[in-house]
């Protein structure tokens, strides 16, 4: 289908499977379908682009939205019958408290003329949360095609593993589908099929790469990264448009747009300002830091010890592991700052966003910096778990690893600074880009 590759790009493979599953519209369909990826890796948009490609029933379902078992069912039955309702026809709002209840409604619709010998599809987005419902409601919709005796499928889109989900007492398994995460070539195709019609595809293509470049290590997220592209282009064509540039001068075109690109590098997820706000700052060339509401945690109070633990996990983050024995060493001899800097080791670690560090590290650099001594007790690792439910800190890996836990600090210098001075530490002599 020539249209459709079109429109879902960089996932051929997993239409292709979907299309084998869904098969004719008389066919009888895979009773469950379980689609399981990060976010932002197209599991939404490509399920709904095909059901409605296809022309095919189904109803789509937020379980964030429908946080109880009567929401969930209702809101499905609801949907379902202005489906079997013709256009003129009026539906009623159906009730339904139990999933017997379910069964029993969801036979009497699909009894449609407009329902019968086809698949109907449920989707069930953000499925994790049915976990936390009854527990017989996922066997319940794994196992719908053999209870109401009828040609219907359940999609499940979730960001977590199917081991997570199934129960103890054993279920009807799904069949599993994996989207994997955009590779940059894919991220570099989606992106670039945005472009402004008013410029080349060479030109948006660069741009593309340069922002890539810069966000890629410390974003991967398709829709983020999409809100930044056409959030920053304004500002990389901006040489082009008064003419002091050609669309081929890509150094120059980089110059203007790299301390831009450092800024928003600050607000990565954050959506501290509105995109009006943020042109403002990009038209007026102002600091990020003098706009209202942004860096709100920079009025948080912090315990004293967290303060230490935040700095220490910033310098942890943005120094590279080798010059800790320089910063933090009291005798660790001359060290030539030839020898010392790598020749690849010029762009400015800012600009690569933080670096993941383990918890020994953390606190290696924590005793060197507090004047007093500093015991690892359960009150000290307590900040360092509350750092994270602030989100000043990001706990890296899974939980079933076996490794010692990786964290990343998430706040900007500014913040930082702003921490720093109310201890009386000059966090710049400790900062390897300041060298």
């Amino acid at each position: 289908m020539p249209h459709l590759e079109n429109m879902v790009l960089c996932r051929e493979s997993q239409v292709s499977t979907l299309q084998s599953l869904f098969g004719e519209r008389h066919h009888f369909s895979f009773p469950s379908i379980f689609i399981y990826g990060h976010t932002a890796s197209g599991k939404t948009y490509v399920t709904q682009t095909l059901l409605r490609s296809l022309e095919l029933p189904h109803v789509f379902v937020n379980c964030v939205e429908c946080f109880t078992l009567r929401l969930l069912l209702e809101q499905i039955l609801n949907k379902l019958n202005h489906l079997s309702s013709s256009e003129g026809e009026c539906s009623t709002h159906i009730t339904c408290e139990t999933f017997n209840d379910f069964v029993r409604i969801f036979k009497q619709i699909t009894e449609a003329e407009n329902l019968k010998d086809q698949t109907v599809y449920i989707v069930l987005d953000k499925a994790e949360y049915l976990r936390d419902m009854e527990a017989n409601l996922l066997p319940g919709f794994l196992r719908l095609q053999e209870l109401t005796d009828r040609n219907v499928t359940v999609i499940f889109l979730s960001e977590i593993v199917w081991e997570k989900f199934r129960p103890n007492t054993g279920c009807f398994e799904p069949f599993v589908l994996y989207f994997p995460d955009y590779s940059i070539g894919n991220l570099q195709k989606i992106l670039s099929h945005d472009r402004p019609p008013e410029y080349s595809a060479d030109f948006y293509a660069a741009y593309i790469n340069i922002l890539l470049g810069v966000f890629y290590t410390v974003c991967r997220d398709l829709k983020e990264l999409r809100h930044l592209a056409v959030l920053n282009f304004p500002k990389y064509c901006e040489p082009v448009v008064k003419g002091e540039a050609s669309e081929r001068d890509t150094r120059k075109l980089w110059r203007n747009i790299e301390p831009h690109l450092k800024k928003a590098m600050q607000t990565v997820y954050l959506r501290e300002i509105s995109s009006s706000q943020w042109e403002k700052l990009q038209k007026d060339d102002t600091d990020p830091g003098q706009l209202k509401g942004l860096s709100a945690y920079t009025h948080v109070e912090l315990p004293y010890y967290s303060k230490f633990i935040l700095i220490a996990a910033y310098l942890a983050s943005y120094n590279p592991a080798r010059t800790d024995k320089r910063f933090f060493l009291k005798h660790h001899g001359k060290i030539k700052k030839t020898n010392f800097l790598k020749k690849h080791e010029k762009t400015s670690n800012h600009l690569l966003g933080p670096k993941p560090f383990p918890l020994d590290r953390l606190l290696a650099i924590l005793y060197s910096i507090v004047d007093s001594r500093v015991a690892p007790t359960a009150n000290i690792f307590s900040q360092i778990t509350s750092l994270v439910t602030l989100q000043l800190l990001t706990l890296v890996g899974h939980d079933d690893q076996l490794d010692e836990p990786k964290y990343k600090c998430t706040v900007s210098l500014d913040f930082i600074r702003a921490i720093a001075r109310t201890v009386n530490f000059d966090i710049i002599k400790y900062l390897y880009d300041f060298l």
